[in-house]
């Protein structure tokens, strides 16, 4: 336990330091976007004087490191500013979409690591057998496969062809689990197999690299049954290097997430940057890019935890 803290004390001691990272940089990027924002607010047709209004009242003639040190002191007081007009607060409109967007990444992140624990650790315990190869095959169609491409794939068979499942649209899981189930399941299918596929291979060579070790053979020589070294040994060491991964995944997962939602219909953050890029909305598309940055770092700061319960020889770390 006092490891664990001494861990998450160093990570969490960080984490200012890589939010205002990350906030920097998503501002500055964002200023150099094309488009005034008062032409956004007001329109084409809106005069020289009015656009002056707006830049004023909005801060947007001041020098950019004082529009920043503005934008950290909205940011602290759980401000994201406004979308163009109709103007709502983007930080309510994140409020309601990254639920979905995360009920996406969890459930296509189940998908991944049932799916690659099973094919990664038959592959292994098969080692250059029959199912060993089928799964090295199946792995690499799978890494090349885009999950766009795959989406449009499991709708045109699965949506349109037999009706089994809607083509797009979301239901509440609190209004219906099943119809939430059926509306999600495609998407995170989609949206997992690739992060399976290539997940499959990481699994696969470190359990082969793990069976070859000494204390493995000595075990099972001294008569220890193989299921049980296996399940209490062998995959509890191997998979270090796969959790890595994982948490680096996770990072493709929330950004993959976006493109799904908007081919399945969904409302999640997905649609709000494609709005904010299709109206040129900095603010939306700054408030949606620095929320899944920000995510994307405390997952792998929880990863990095993860790592103590799963191999208790880096707790003196």
């Amino acid at each position: 336990m006092v490891a664990f803290l001494r861990l998450a004390g160093r990570r969490l001691a960080v984490l200012p330091i890589l939010v205002l990272g990350i906030t920097a940089l998503v501002f500055f990027v964002m200023q150099l976007a094309p488009g005034d924002p008062a032409i956004n607010a007001l329109g084409e047709s809106s005069s020289q004087a009015a656009r002056a209004l707006y830049r004023a009242s909005h801060g947007l003639d001041q020098p950019v490191f004082l529009q920043y040190l503005r934008f950290l002191g909205g940011l602290f007081h759980g401000s994201l500013g406004s979308t163009v007009p109709p103007s709502n607060p983007v930080i309510g409109l994140i409020a309601t979409a990254f639920p979905l967007t995360l009920q996406l990444t969890f459930l296509g992140l189940v998908i991944a690591v049932v799916v690659s624990l099973a094919l990664g650790v038959t592959g292994a315990l098969y080692r250059d057998r029959w199912p060993d190869q089928l799964i090295r095959i199946v792995s690499i169609a799978g890494i090349a496969i885009p999950s766009f491409w795959l989406a449009i794939l499991l709708i045109q068979n699965f949506a349109l062809d037999v009706a089994w499942f809607p083509t797009g649209g979301y239901v509440n899981p609190g209004t219906s689990l099943s119809g939430w189930l059926r509306t999600m399941l495609l998407p995170a299918i989609a949206l997992g197999l690739p992060v399976a596929a290539s997940l499959t291979r990481v699994i696969r060579s470190a359990m082969v690299e793990e069976l070859d070790r000494d204390y493995v053979r000595t075990a099972i020589g001294s008569g220890v049954p193989r299921s049980v070294v296996i399940g209490r040994n062998v995959l509890r060491n191997a998979l270090i290097t796969p959790v890595t991964v994982l948490g680096l995944r996770v990072g493709y997962l929330l950004g993959g997430a976006v493109v799904i939602e908007v081919i399945f219909d969904l409302p999640g953050m997905g649609k709000l940057i494609l709005n904010g890029v299709t109206n040129n909305d900095t603010n939306l598309v700054q408030g949606v890019t620095l929320t899944i940055a920000l995510a994307f770092v405390l997952v792998n700061i929880a990863v990095d935890l993860l790592y103590l319960l799963i191999n208790p020889r880096i707790r003196t770390v």
